[in-house]
């Protein structure tokens, strides 16, 4: 023990004794002081600790809420199942931590207030007592004269007596200020080291805890990484889709109708006005359908549909010219009649084509269900026979290369594309434009579906061919596609479904193997195109001749990119953008693509060139119209300012003008030297480019002043086009004369 007040200093009555008297009580006051303010501090901690307890517990029940918001995702119920549980433990010890504070608070602290105190303020108080007895009795001592030898004893015995009282007082209150003194140091640091281990023992639960979690929370960690780069592919396959609508039908005066195949044969919808039926005539706007021989229709999407025609087969359709109205039709069952209004007259027609249809299609079906063959063989040419027909607008099939009948069988020539590329059904007379692969006519309504962004569903008999998509089909095919998309098939043993396998299997297939893309294997090396016209894969491209490729002032270059060997570890943009260069390998820029290639990725090393733009420079129709078919942006620029024009215009490349025209490029883009591809062309003295500009200028004041041309346009673009697929060497030759001239 430490003592602070000497005893015998005690005894003595001393100054020194006083004073250190003094000094104590002050600092004891100062102590009680600070004592009093430490448990008024650690209530209010105790009180906010329970109000974040209470908070933290409501916060977690709002993270289980969120579990059971929207249709059930297993792995999001699991990862907040797992985690509120370890957050509902640590809040468990954060509430022992406070218990064990509170605790401590009380056995320490408050017990040295109450108690330590209070024996200290009752032993000074008797102190000083004493202390005023022995000055009185010491001064009545010193006052009785000394002829009052009574009263002298009496003060005397007085004085005795007050003075043992006053010694015992002052040895029991020096006795409790050392007591004090040293029960002060032992309680605090008790109560510290005691809040400590209560401090300890809270942190080691919370990491035992979450130790507990550390497996699953790698295993999320590298679940969420996945996820992020499928949700970063969704948005830009969205924002492209979003874009390629925005163009499309923004200048569009009235909505298309919805034209897909459906399990019933031809589906359409679209808003008509309906006349009711009853005494007043009210006109309604609806959403009418066609679907399973029926014509059906409702105001929201949770009404129950409303049939109009219980059968197509029982009804006929017809104009209603003599109406009030514009734009009205009327479809007639021998029970009632139902008007109605389209919103255009465009529209009319082909609502009524459409009605008209899914009668033929009705009877047909109903012919084939009764026929030898069975359901399922010979209706569905007629059902997308008109689909075609009205998702083109009548669209005339143009001067084609040797008739729509020859561009199947071109296509079909090619090795695999005989069959369906899902399903394998032979005589496949669909195919998507943007993969380039054959598909039977179940197949393709299942790519439709998906949308354009995935697949661009294109009939070989019934719709018009380009003919440098005509040979973009025979580069690419369905070996060369399944070499991509089902690359892992075998190794993952998974079954390809057959031509009688159901939709449903057909349709899971389809959604893993190009949406899913859940077989495609790692990044490629620049593949050779098709019959040995390219490097073997493995080896870098052949450097091409002297002379063969001739850059103009002021045209692109592309600078040496690094060997085929280093392109495993390239960015699949940066593949895309090799791969589109001298020579191109289609076969490459479709994998690149396929593992989620940005077709419009921006090379910072080389002038900001895009892929278009590198194709563009290696003169390659195919891989620039594989590209374009694929959502690139036929106006996007390089650092310069120009364009895949402008750079065709410089090279001379006048088949690929030719394209980019076609393709909605931009004639009055200019460069950073202010520029348009016109100027270019009149300054490099290509007649042909000049003439195609020129020819698409006034093309575009005749749309402006909504005059829509004769057909001389379109005549000398397509023979542009044929003689860029077929000849392109006379289109090199014609260019060559110019500029030697």
């Amino acid at each position: 023990m430490t003592v602070k007040l000497d005893f015998e200093e005690c005894l003595k009555d001393s100054p020194r004794f006083r004073a250190s008297i003094e000094l104590v009580e002050a600092e004891v006051s100062e102590l009680e002081t600070r004592l009093e303010k430490l448990l008024k501090l650690g209530n209010g901690l105790l009180e906010s600790g329970r109000h974040y307890l209470a908070a933290s517990r409501a916060f977690i029940v709002g993270i289980c809420d969120l579990a059971h918001l929207g249709p059930p995702e297993p792995m999001m119920a699991e990862c907040l199942d797992k985690f509120t549980q370890s957050l509902s433990h640590k809040l468990d010890s954060h509430a022992e931590l406070l218990d064990a504070t509170q605790h401590t608070l009380q056995q320490q602290i408050q017990t040295l207030v109450k108690e330590g105190l209070r024996g200290f303020r009752e032993a000074r108080r008797d102190f000083w007592r004493g202390a005023e007895s022995l000055e009185t009795a010491l001064t009545h001592n010193a006052e009785v004269p000394r002829r009052r030898a009574q009263e002298a004893e009496e003060a005397g015995a007085a004085l005795k007596v007050a003075r043992a009282g006053y010694r015992g007082r002052a040895l029991d209150y020096a006795l409790q200020i050392n007591v004090i003194e040293d029960k002060r140091k032992f309680d605090i640091m008790e109560f510290v080291l005691r809040l400590v281990e209560a401090q300890a023992t809270h942190f080691q639960q919370g990491h035992e805890e979450l130790s507990r979690l550390a497996q699953y929370r790698k295993e999320l960690g590298g679940q969420l990484h996945r996820l992020v780069l499928n949700s970063a592919r969704e948005k830009r396959d969205m924002e492209q889709r979003h874009v390629l609508l925005k163009q499309k039908e923004l200048g569009r005066e009235e909505p298309e109708p919805s034209l897909k195949e459906g399990p019933g044969g031809l589906v359409m919808e679209g808003h008509l006005f309906k006349r009711a039926s009853n005494a007043f005539k009210t006109w309604s706007r609806r959403w009418f359908a066609i679907q399973s021989n029926q014509l059906v229709y409702q105001k929201k999407h949770k009404d129950p549909v409303t049939v109009v025609v219980d059968d197509l087969r029982l009804c006929t359709v017809k104009l209603c010219p003599d109406s009030e109205r514009r734009f009205c039709f009327e479809v007639v069952s021998p029970s009632k009649s139902c008007l109605l209004q389209a919103d255009s007259e465009r529209l009319l027609q082909l609502w009524v084509s459409a009605v008209q249809s899914s009668i033929a299609t009705a009877f047909s079906q109903a012919r084939l269900d009764d026929s030898p063959q069975g359901p399922g063989q010979g209706s569905g040419h007629l059902a997308m026979g008109s689909a075609a027909t009205l998702g083109s607008g009548g669209m005339s099939r143009g001067r084609d290369s040797g008739g729509v009948g020859h561009v199947a069988a071109q296509v079909q020539s090619v090795d695999g594309n005989a069959q369906c590329c899902d399903c394998r059904e032979p005589a496949p007379e669909w195919a998507s434009i943007n993969l380039g692969v054959t598909l039977c006519i179940q197949c393709s309504g299942i790519h439709r579906s998906l949308g354009v962004h995935f697949s661009k569903v294109r009939s070989l008999t019934l719709d018009s061919w380009e003919p440098e998509l005509v040979k973009l089909m025979c580069e690419l095919g369905n070996v060369v596609m399944n070499q991509i998309y089902e690359a892992r098939v075998e190794a993952m043993a998974v079954k390809k479904p057959g031509p009688s396998c159901s939709r449903q299997e057909k349709e899971a297939w389809i959604h893993a193997k190009y949406v899913e893309k859940r077989f495609l294997t790692k990044l490629p090396e620049v593949r050779g195109r098709r019959g040995g016209r390219g490097p073997p894969r493995g080896q870098p491209p052949v450097p091409p001749k002297p002379g063969t490729v001739r850059p103009q002032p002021g045209s692109f270059r592309p600078k040496p990119e690094p060997p085929s060997e280093d392109l495993g570890s390239l960015h699949p943009g940066a593949l895309l953008f090799r791969a589109a260069g001298h020579p191109p390998s289609l076969p490459t820029m479709a994998d690149a693509l396929a593992h989620g290639a940005d077709v419009n990725w921006v090379h910072g090393g080389q002038e900001n060139a895009t892929p278009l733009i590198q194709a563009t420079a290696a003169n390659s129709l195919l891989a620039c119209e594989f590209l374009l078919q694929n959502g690139a942006n036929v106006n996007q620029v390089d650092s310069h300012g120009r364009g895949p024009l402008h750079h065709a215009t410089i090279l001379g490349h006048t088949g690929l003008a030719c394209l980019f025209l076609k393709r909605g490029a931009d004639l009055g883009a200019r460069d950073s030297e202010g520029r348009d591809p016109l100027t270019i062309a009149v300054e490099t003295a290509n007649a042909d480019i000049v003439t195609l500009l020129r020819l698409a200028k006034m093309r575009e004041v005749d749309a402006a002043q909504g005059q829509a041309g004769d057909e001389t346009y379109l005549d000398i673009f397509r023979d542009f086009s044929l003689m860029a697929s077929d000849n392109p060497e006379k289109l090199s030759r014609r260019s060559h004369d110019l500029h030697t001239l």
